[in-house]
């Protein structure tokens, strides 16, 4: 499995507080079969979650270092999960954030429980604009969960969508469930993420991928786990 959604860099946001919980975090998802992974940290401009691509990928080598002294054999790259804003391209340009791998793929989050003002064309710009949007975890929106059409619209636009493996065990709430479930079955998921934070006591990524099995082939799955992602980092086409 390649994972496209992480918060395992330390203390720049709510994820991995310091280097060691960053390795043990990544300990678990190495256990877990994940090879490679993207470090998401969060991009919210107007808050404390501002860390410059700069320093993230300081942060990066140093967490590459550490992984290494400890034999943790996979594959680490550096994007953003950007909250969204109508400067997102701006920011950009200016090298404050960055896409996916470095690739054309950005990884966007809209508020949890509100809606963001004419947030569809400000997705339709970044599209405009050349990049493969990627919405994260489109099942935790409330306005998705109070209005399934709000995300099949987005996906009819071309979004693509990043669904938490949690989701799916429970662990985001039953209406996160729900939605994912909805998703998986009208198959309009173009990939998954762990959007782990902290250390598991469970290993809930193994449960996620047999309770998917129910909507997806073993070949789909490999597709959405492993194939998507590549093109992903491969900077190709979906």
């Amino acid at each position: 499995m390649i994972d496209i959604h992480s918060h395992i860099l330390p203390g720049i946001d709510d994820g991995a507080r310091d280097i060691a919980e960053s390795v043990e975090i990544v300990r678990q998802l190495v256990e877990q079969g994940v090879t490679k992974v993207i470090a998401t940290p969060h991009y919210m401009d107007g808050t404390a979650f501002v860390s410059s691509r700069s320093h993230n990928l300081k942060l990066l080598a140093e967490l590459k270092e550490a992984l290494a002294e400890e034999n943790l054999k996979i594959e680490v790259f550096l994007g953003n999960e950007i909250y969204i804003s109508d400067n997102i391209i701006d920011l950009l340009e200016a090298g404050k954030m960055t896409t996916l791998a470095d690739s054309s793929y950005l990884l966007v989050e809209l508020p949890l429980d509100d809606e963001y003002p004419n947030y569809e064309d400000y997705l339709q710009d970044l599209m405009d604009y050349g990049l493969k949007v990627i919405l994260a975890h489109p099942e935790r929106y409330t306005i998705v969960q109070e209005d399934y059409e709000v995300v099949r619209r987005l996906h009819q636009m071309g979004i693509l969508l990043q669904c938490n493996l949690g989701s799916i065990v429970g662990r985001y709430g039953k209406e996160a469930k729900r939605v994912i479930k909805k998703l998986a079955k009208d198959k309009m998921i173009f990939t998954f993420g762990s959007d782990i934070h902290r250390c598991s006591r469970t290993n809930y990524l193994t449960e996620a991928q047999k309770k998917l099995g129910k909507y997806y082939s073993e070949r789909e799955l490999k597709w959405l786990l492993d194939v998507n992602p590549k093109k992903i980092i491969a900077d190709s086409a979906n």
